[in-house]
């Protein structure tokens, strides 16, 4: 199967725009996922609330309040502006932020699970043994919850390479710049027998994202295993 320059392009800037999305997300999504896991705190509740709403938000919805923040006269993009005299709207880099935002919920929900399961009888060995809360959790607890961390962050990454709706929104549709996967289909089925044109590229999407599915299970398989082995 030879995909064309076009299809090329969308592929890879789909996985450009995945791979930025999960790097950005991954340090807060660790935090995050063993914050809920292991600490009770005020408001609590309200992190949980706010942390879920773009999985129940319409897509477009969320696209939208991100515009709202990051256009010329967002909080965050002026920000942008004045510091580093760039904008991420209407750019791959806002395409990349839409998808983070989007996949941020599932790649939290996977690491928080895997820190939950982290046997906390260890870390209190750990810390006898004289360790400080920063080796405890680099030695003991992160290891033991690896396989959950790297199968949240392979769920964010197909999740971004499907991302569409939030993209649509903030980063649109420029070719070779933000008409990644889904808006390249998008874009093709509103064309004159674009349904035909663009079934090369669905398989390709099909293929990445079960791929991708296939691994994270994988991965959250062999880390119960190993939690309770």
């Amino acid at each position: 199967m030879v995909l064309s320059p076009e299809e090329w392009s969308a592929v890879r800037l789909s996985v450009q725009v995945a791979t930025t999305a999960v790097l950005l997300s991954l340090p807060a999504g660790v935090f995050l996922g063993w914050l809920l896991a292991r600490r009770e705190f005020p408001g609590k509740a309200v992190v949980e609330t706010v942390l879920n709403l773009p999985l129940v938000l319409p897509p477009v919805v969320t696209g939208y309040l991100l515009l709202v923040a990051f256009g010329r006269r967002g909080v965050l993009g002026r920000l942008l502006e004045d510091t580093f005299h760039t904008s991420v709207v209407f750019t791959w880099r806002g395409a990349a932020i839409a998808a983070s935002v989007m996949a941020f919920p599932l790649m939290v929900r996977a690491m928080r699970l895997a820190f939950s399961e982290v046997d906390a009888r260890l870390e209190e060995a750990a810390r006898t043994l004289g360790a400080g809360p920063l080796d405890t959790f680099f030695t003991i607890t992160l290891p033991l919850a690896r396989h959950g961390v790297i199968a949240g962050a392979v769920l964010a990454f197909a999740r971004s390479m499907g991302e569409f709706g939030a993209t649509i929104m903030l980063a649109g549709n420029i070719p070779d710049e933000t008409r990644t996967i889904p808006v390249y289909i998008y874009n093709e089925l509103n064309s004159p027998g674009g349904a035909e044109a663009s079934t090369r590229i669905i398989l390709v999407a099909i293929a990445i994202a079960s791929t991708a599915l296939v691994v994270g299970e994988i991965l959250e398989r062999r880390g119960r295993r190993k939690r309770t082995g």
